[in-house]
């Protein structure tokens, strides 16, 4: 008897994360109410090397829903490694990427798929900007100074960068040269290879539970050297090939 393929879902929802244990059951429920209204979806975890009870959270959840999916590494490799798990892993040619902390709200997801259709294959992100930020004062003050550095050195045109909320074609994602911090800069890169980058704001929730994993001083010499990467990339890229034939 012929196996049957299983259909290919619309949208691929990509959630990287470590020791979120208290936060994977209602992100869950809420990235699922969310994609109802986009149809056939998967959603696909990436355990980033977690030491808590996020693996048996998942496993638990995975057990019952059969579009959720799990990704596991062995030791943490960062969240731009665990993104770029997801999306190899991913089956639909979109996919969107949200935090695992729960500050990125899902009810935004279908709007932002809505506007990478309407948009074109001319388009290859819907970056999400956040407004009403949760986050604290000093948190939001270094979000605030390093996006303006960014605007500045890049010109990419967009406020801000850092909000996991993203929606983009596959194929384009995995066009951009790869590195540890890419999530950060990916509306830059999508122009360095031709791609239109639409913008949708998005409201920002508190963090469900837990603490968050990253701090000013774990990011800040490395932000920089990143930058300048990405500057110098940017510089490098001569002009974007555009095929008018081809033979095979």
């Amino acid at each position: 008897m012929t196996e049957v393929p299983s259909p290919q879902p619309l949208l691929s929802v990509v959630v990287p994360v470590r020791n979120e244990e208290g936060n994977i059951a209602p992100l869950v429920a809420d990235i699922e109410k969310a994609c109802a209204a986009i149809g056939l979806f998967e959603v696909v975890y990436v355990n980033d090397g977690s030491t808590d009870g996020t693996a048996a959270a998942l496993a638990a959840l995975a057990a019952a829903k059969p579009w959720l999916r799990v990704v596991t590494h062995a030791q943490s490799c960062g969240q731009s490694a665990a993104v770029r798990s997801g999306v190899r892993h991913a089956r639909s040619a979109i996919v969107a990427t949200l935090d695992g902390d729960g500050q990125n709200d899902p009810v935004f997801l279908p709007e932002m798929v809505e506007a990478l259709q309407k948009a074109g294959l001319a388009a290859g992100l819907v970056q999400g900007q956040r407004v009403g930020r949760k986050d604290t004062g000093f948190k939001k003050l270094q979000s605030r100074i390093a996006n303006t550095v960014r605007v500045r050195v890049l010109r990419d045109g967009t406020r801000d960068t850092g909000c996991g909320l993203k929606c983009f074609r596959r194929e384009a994602y995995l066009a951009l040269p790869y590195f540890d911090a890419l999530h950060r800069f990916m509306p830059a890169l999508m122009v360095r290879e031709g791609y239109g980058v639409v913008h949708v704001d998005v409201r920002d929730r508190p963090r469900l539970t837990g603490v968050s994993n990253y701090g000013f001083f774990d990011r800040l010499w490395v932000g920089i050297l990143d930058l300048a990467g990405v500057w110098w990339l940017i510089r490098r890229r001569k002009r974007v090939p555009q095929i008018v034939a081809e033979t095979l």
